[in-house]
């Protein structure tokens, strides 16, 4: 039996990121070679703004805190140790983080809401659309479930699973804290890499390309000859035919 769950942490833990970090990298540059009209987010809205504001908004801000927060506990696990050696410092560090993964979660909800209530959007979302999003609410969900039950995350984090993300980066996987770990850390650590994985094959990849130039770009003035109330509404004639670059 210990020969049995040995094999599946070498395979969940060592095989699949290695899997997921290729795939990502050789997705992304295919992807971005022969397909380069598709390497964004495809944004829908266009087709209804209301709820996508209630959804991308919470989702995107949140999750740029959890990443960054995330990638500093990666880079600099000494300072976060540190910081966390007071003990207000450190509450309030894991409190900030937990409304901001509620803050995903109310976008994820909102967004896969959107998709399946309102006809037009369900047009253009494919199964790719659900399949990610599921994928990003179990994330969130397993998240949160780990911060609750397993306090002060940002201080094991950064001297138990950067340890590890080091030694996978460094082609020499240890795997041996890690695999002591409670299942659902490692469920919530096999759901990042699988997110990775699918990453070029999704929205997703939009992030790699990350339109900085709009900061500094003119105003772009838009003009519409059609009724603004009319035109968002699922009834309004509409091609209900999937477009082709979609």
């Amino acid at each position: 039996m210990d020969n049995f769950f040995n094999a599946l942490n070498n395979f969940f833990l060592i095989g699949l990121p290695y899997m997921a970090l290729l795939v990502f990298v050789i997705g992304s540059v295919w992807r971005y070679t022969s397909t380069k009209f598709k390497f964004s987010s495809l944004s829908s809205q266009f087709l209804e703004g209301r709820q996508l504001f209630w959804g991308s908004v919470p989702f995107h801000i949140g999750i740029l805190f959890l990443f960054f927060g995330h990638l500093t506990a990666f880079l600099i696990p000494k300072a976060v140790l540190l910081w966390n050696g007071h003990p207000a410092r450190l509450i309030v560090l894991e409190v900030t983080a937990f409304v901001f993964a509620i803050a995903v979660l109310i976008g994820i909800v909102n967004l896969l809401y959107r998709r399946i209530t309102n006809a037009r959007i369900s047009v253009v979302t494919t199964k790719m659309d659900y399949a990610i999003i599921s994928l990003l609410l179990i994330q969130v969900v397993s998240g949160l479930w780990v911060a609750y039950n397993f306090r002060w995350g940002s201080s094991w984090f950064s001297s138990v699973l950067t340890p590890y993300l080091r030694s996978i980066f460094a082609l020499q996987p240890d795997v041996t804290a890690v695999s002591a770990l409670p299942w659902v850390v490692k469920f919530h650590i096999v759901g990042a890499f699988f997110i990775v994985l699918l990453i070029p094959f999704s929205r997703l990849v939009h992030f790699l390309v990350v339109p900085l130039n709009y900061i500094w770009r003119p105003y772009q003035q838009v003009v519409w000859y059609w009724d603004r109330k009319n035109v968002r509404k699922a009834w309004t004639p509409w091609s209900l035919q999937r477009p082709k670059n979609n």
